[in-house]
């Protein structure tokens, strides 16, 4: 069951962090290194502040150690400087405990610094009996400077040698320290490794690993040696996780000394990842330099060439895909290019046949409207033709009706005198040829039968008439009239009779009377006099 929980602890504690967000977070560490340098050093500047405060031996020796703790996996050589420091105040104090634990400072930086005989050496001089509470830490340390010289060893000979005595110190140290203690669960975790037990490595890692705060320095060792045990297990997901956690820790933390992020970038090597690779690569051998750390950039300039030959290759590739894509951009901007001349030339063409064609439909507008208004006029002579032949029909028969009807009146009339002629009645013959009573009935039959077949064909004459006048000027009938003398003239007028002396003829007025009449008419026209006689031809149309 604890196995179990072990395995499924990273899946809760990474739930929203996986892998490429957490190479995300790694990337803007690694750009804001300088940020967490500048950090370090206000840090130490704060320490050696406080060392230009103090003269008593046993305050510097305090302040000392601090800053070695700070210089140690970020300088070391101001490591070494305030180890050697450190020692020669213990000196001056006499105290042990004091310069055994110096000692050990300056044995473990020199480690660091390939400094191994000198390391040896100084371990050699100390009787760790005489500071029992040191036993563990004496242990660590013999266990990595051994580590060290094995990784480093000339023969195969001299590497098995020195692996058994760092297994030796490190099997020590574990009785030094309590099972829950850091150092105690990273000396037994690498001891778990080196058998190859990475499923009890891993149960006693993950869950402990919750446990370390965020600005320790252990948090970086313990996701390196998590990240080792899935590597062990050939889960390499899980293995680039714990070492992006690991080297994201080691960078925030401003060390200059780690593993975490070279490893990962031979695994992002070889993961075909060349970008990162580099970038992590080149800043892992900078804060070696930095750090003066002679070991990690030896191992650093082993990996350099072979990432660099990479990265230098997918640059020529990139390089030549780019000119590849310049060259096919360049062609297609000159192919496009020619089809924006080309619609170009069409728009232009387009423009000009918009324009001629807009030019066109002016001019047929204005055809239309010239035949709209020839049309109009044909309408009108239409309608005229149309009214004059009915006109023509209605007075044709109405004439021949009336000449049938004189002619057979004059016969009558003709009778009537032969009859008084030859009867001898002189008189009444004399009295009948000299009345004209006979002419006027007719004129007066004429007449009314002009003004019936007037008003059958404009049946709204009067009205319409009575319109084009001033309302007090209406013509007034009498109760036996159809039409007056007045509107006789204009229904004259009407039927295209304009002349005065005809009309005068055809109504047995002068034809100053006849005059007078049509000027008296146009005084109390309602609109213009000169217009009232073209209203008057409108009457009975559409025209008005």
């Amino acid at each position: 069951m604890t196995v179990l929980i072990a395995f499924l602890f990273p899946v809760f504690l990474f739930a929203q962090n996986n892998s490429e967000e957490l190479l995300e977070e790694l990337d803007q560490t690694v750009a804001d290194y300088a940020v967490y340098s500048n950090k370090k050093e206000g840090e130490i500047n704060k320490l050696k502040e406080l060392l230009s405060y103090t003269s008593a031996d046993i305050q510097k020796y305090d302040i000392y150690g601090k800053l070695y703790a700070e210089y140690k996996s970020y300088q070391s050589d101001s490591a070494l400087i305030y180890a050697r420091k450190s020692f020669q105040i213990a000196e001056k104090l006499n105290d042990v405990r004091k310069l055994n634990h110096a000692r050990l400072n300056l044995a473990s930086i020199m480690g660091t610094l390939g400094m191994y005989k000198e390391a040896t050496d100084i371990l050699n001089q100390i009787n760790i009996t005489t500071s029992p509470e040191l036993k563990g830490y004496y242990f660590t340390v013999n266990s990595v400077v051994y580590g060290y010289m094995s990784d480093y060893a000339a023969s195969l000979q001299e590497k098995k040698k020195y692996v058994l005595l760092t297994q030796k110190y490190r099997d020590s140290s574990l009785n030094c320290y309590k099972p829950q203690s850091s150092a105690y669960i990273m000396a037994k975790s690498s001891t778990l490794l080196d058998t190859g037990n990475h499923k009890e490595t891993l149960v006693l890692l993950l869950n402990y690993f919750p446990k370390i705060a965020h600005n320790s320095d252990d948090r970086a060792v313990i996701a390196y040696i998590i990240s080792q045990a899935y590597r062990q297990k050939k889960d390499a997901e899980q293995e680039k996780k714990w070492l992006t956690i690991s080297a994201i820790s080691d960078l925030q933390l401003a060390k200059k000394e780690y593993i975490s992020l070279r490893s990962l970038a031979f695994l992002m090597y070889e993961n075909g990842d060349i970008d990162r690779a580099y970038k992590y690569i080149k800043r892992s051998l900078e804060d070696a330099l930095f750090c003066n750390a002679r070991l990690r950039t030896y191992e650093i300039s082993k990996m350099l060439p072979i990432i660099n030959e990479a990265y230098q290759k997918q640059n020529e590739t990139n390089r030549f895909q780019l000119v590849l894509f310049l060259i096919s951009a360049s062609i297609l901007s000159v192919f496009l290019l020619a089809v924006l001349f080309l619609l170009f030339k069409q728009m232009k063409k387009l423009s000009k046949a918009k324009q001629d064609l807009s030019l066109a439909n002016c001019k047929l507008s204005e055809l239309n409207k010239e035949l709209n208004t020839f049309n109009e006029k044909l309408n009108e002579t239409n309608y005229t033709l149309t009214e004059a032949n009915l006109l023509k029909e209605i007075y044709i028969g109405r004439y021949m009706d009336q000449c049938s009807d004189y002619i057979g009146k004059l016969d009558e009339y003709r009778r009537k005198l032969n009859v008084m002629a030859t009867t001898g009645k002189m008189n009444d013959l004399i009295g009948a040829v000299k009345s004209n009573q006979f002419v006027e009935n007719e004129l007066a039959a004429f007449l009314t039968n002009f003004d019936k077949t007037f008003l059958q064909l404009f049946p709204n004459f009067i009205p319409e008439f009575s319109a084009l006048l001033i309302d007090d000027e209406a013509i007034q009938l009498k109760e036996v009239e159809l039409l007056n003398t007045e509107l006789r003239i204009f229904a004259l007028i009407r039927l295209g009779i304009k002349d005065s002396a005809k009309i005068s003829t055809f109504l047995r007025y002068s034809v100053s009377t006849i005059y007078n009449y049509r000027s008296q008419l146009k005084n109390k026209a309602a609109g213009p006099r000169e217009d009232f006689e073209a209203k008057v031809m409108r009457i009975g149309t559409n025209l008005k």
